[in-house]
Parts: C-alpha cells; sequence; structure tokens
C-alpha cells in the first residue's frame, strides 16, 4: 500500500484534515479534562466552607462551621447529662426522686 495518493493537493488536504481531526480530539479532551477538575474543586471549595463556615453577608445568615457546630452539641449534651445525675436538688433526676419518695409515703400512708 502507497503513502501517497500521487496527487500532491489531495495529499496536503488529507494531511491538513487528519491534523485537525487529531487537535480537535485533543481539545474535547482537555475541554472533558477541565470540566472534570473544575467539579471536583468545586465541591472541594464546598466542603471546606462547610468545615470552615462562613461569614454572614447582605442576604444570606452566617453558617457556622464544624468545629463550632460540635462547641454547640457539646455544651447542649452536657447541660442534658447535668440534669440526669443527682446533684443540688434542682436536676431533673432530684425532681423525680422526690416525687418517688411522696409517692412512697402516700401509698404507705394510704
Amino acid at each position: 500500500m502507497s503513502d501517497t495518493t500521487g496527487v500532491p493537493a489531495v495529499d496536503t488536504v488529507v494531511v491538513w484534515c487528519v491534523a485537525t481531526a487529531a487537535i480537535g480530539a485533543g481539545l474535547g479532551l482537555l475541554w472533558r479534562l477541565t470540566r472534570g477538575v473544575r467539579r471536583i474543586l468545586t465541591r472541594v471549595d464546598e466542603f471546606v466552607d462547610d468545615w470552615n463556615g462562613v461569614p454572614a453577608r447582605p442576604g444570606v445568615p452566617e453558617r457556622p462551621g464544624v468545629m463550632t457546630r460540635l462547641d454547640g452539641i457539646e455544651e447542649r449534651l452536657a447541660s442534658v447529662e447535668h440534669e440526669l445525675h443527682p446533684n443540688s436538688g434542682s436536676s431533673l433526676r432530684d425532681a423525680v426522686d422526690r416525687v418517688d419518695r411522696r409517692t412512697q409515703r402516700l401509698t404507705r400512708d394510704g
């Protein structure tokens, strides 16, 4: 098989067509790669914003970061734990124990 058609003008057109197709394919692959990288970077940016939090700006409320939210959860959990253990008489556990003692007294007297 021959590498040329024997007509120089046709050979030149074929070479330019193959080169144009190769460049177009390369640009298409580069565009798809760039689009994929941009999607990944957008998701990473959203994750970082969620982790660190976002300050308030006009029309958009502040979103606290993960560590700030965890601190709030720990504070709420500590207040719940405070209510579950007997202490100075002001916890929910102390109130339940008082009601239990009163109920026992009422049923013994009755």
